[in-house]
């Protein structure tokens, strides 16, 4: 290939990139207004992350988790 190819190409993936990051940003401010908004109505948004965060997680990792969680805290004493 050509160095005028190549850098075309380069240039393509470079912009492409550059395009999912500003997508991502606005995703982000996206998620942040959300959670102020449940704020707003009396919902805790650590514990709504806390959901959201189990919920991507397959039900026999959840349930692990959560009977890890309980040996621990039972060893503790809460």
């Amino acid at each position: 290939m050509s160095d005028q190819i190549i850098s075309d190409e380069l240039m393509q993936y470079i912009t492409r990139i550059e395009t999912i990051e500003a997508e991502l940003e606005e995703k982000k401010i996206d998620r942040k207004e959300v959670y102020a908004e449940l704020k707003s109505v009396g919902y805790v948004p650590k514990t709504v992350r806390q959901i959201v965060r189990l919920r991507k997680l397959e039900e026999h990792v959840r349930m692990e988790e959560e009977a890890l969680l309980d040996t621990y805290k039972n060893a503790v004493g809460l």
